[in-house]
């Protein structure tokens, strides 16, 4: 019970952090002039995975390194395939032409990149060099895109900051120091539960941040999400997601790799065999989906949720060495496979959705 309370209050933490922390950042990146778009895809989408930055940089100084990977590609499995399935449910979800051109191929790209660099079987200080920098310059391409592009709607969007006065300033600074601390404070009380849940569960710390952890972490980024598809703001709940595996490869990686200290992160074999080509495949299935009908409908929703339920049942049942494993894996290979074909040429024959 000691360990369920302090896991809920970790979670609380982070999620009332992570929410006071993009309101507060939100409303400083107004009065940069900054359009709606690159708000979702940089403040929003930074600001929700904080709690991944939060959780993944103090397991790794904790020396809980299986933790700080784990959370990061589970984190980001569970933003395309569980997020965007559950959000496409409640309405289909209309995709921006920028996001099709610009964003997915960003995120697939770092997908790409991070499996390059954990071939060697770690992710080193100087990897994490790299993946920070690109990320500045993906971050400052965005700003400089955006104002020029839509200089006219930033500033009809900047007046309310313009006209509030050094006062709402200094409150939005406030909110983004206090969001941070409460995710500081929340992380560590996460991490220090999911560690002994591992061990009263016969889990391995790296199942637990693949599922639990990486869920919990990402709560911000489902709420964020839901409430946009409900509100009809389908460009956000889209961009939300995409712009969050960005950040968390990119930033919440690259950090995590760089305070790791010169032996960096190590990445386990079970990793390198299979999570992170999960996550690669559930980034490249986005263009299909994305490209033909700038849309996911109902139905592709559902299956990206359920490929999430399968994905999590296999690492529950290969963690307890479940004597199913090897049915429940032909039947993946068998059945899901070809299913996921199936859905891709029909997105390709179908005929444009609306926007």
């Amino acid at each position: 019970m000691p360990d369920l309370l302090q896991f809920a209050f970790g979670l609380g933490a982070l999620v009332l952090g992570a929410d006071v922390l993009v309101r507060g950042a939100a409303r400083l990146a107004l009065g940069w002039g900054l359009s709606p778009l690159v708000i979702g895809l940089t403040v929003v989408a930074f600001g929700t995975s904080a709690p991944e930055v939060a959780v993944s940089v103090g397991a790794a100084l904790d020396g809980r390194t299986d933790i700080a990977l784990g959370n990061v590609v589970g984190s980001n499995v569970f933003n395309i395939l569980g997020i965007l399935g559950v959000s496409a449910l409640i309405v289909p979800l209309a995709v921006s032409l920028q996001v099709i051109r610009q964003e997915v191929p960003v995120m697939i790209g770092s997908a790409l990149l991070l499996a390059l660099l954990a071939l060697d079987g770690r992710i080193g200080p100087l990897d994490g060099a790299l993946l920070l920098g690109l990320l500045v310059l993906y971050t400052v391409f965005l700003v400089r895109q955006s104002r020029a592009s839509d200089a006219d709607a930033n500033a009809d969007f900047a007046t309310d900051i313009g006209h509030a006065g050094a006062t709402r300033i200094r409150l939005s600074v406030a909110m983004v120091l206090g969001g941070l601390g409460l995710l500081v404070v929340g992380a560590q009380a996460l991490v220090a539960a999911a560690t002994a849940f591992a061990l009263q569960l016969g889990l391995s710390e790296l199942v637990i941040g693949l599922t639990i952890v990486a869920v919990g972490t990402s709560l911000p980024e489902l709420a964020t999400s839901l409430m946009a598809a409900w509100r009809g703001q389908r460009d956000i709940a889209v961009g939300n997601v995409i712009g969050s595996c960005i950040f968390n490869i990119l930033g919440c990686l690259g950090l995590t790799a760089l305070v790791a200290g010169s032996a960096g992160l190590p990445v386990p074999a079970a990793v390198m065999r299979f999570d992170l080509w999960v996550m690669l495949a559930a980034a490249l299935a986005c263009l299909p989906v994305f490209i033909t009908g700038r849309r996911i409908a109902r139905w592709e929703g559902a299956v990206l949720l359920c490929y999430y339920l399968a994905y999590t049942l296999y690492l529950l049942m290969a963690a307890q060495q479940h004597a199913g494993i090897g049915a429940f894996s032909e039947v993946l290979i068998g059945f899901v496979a070809p299913l996921t074909l199936v859905a891709i040429i029909a997105s390709l024959v179908r005929p444009p959705g609306p926007r």
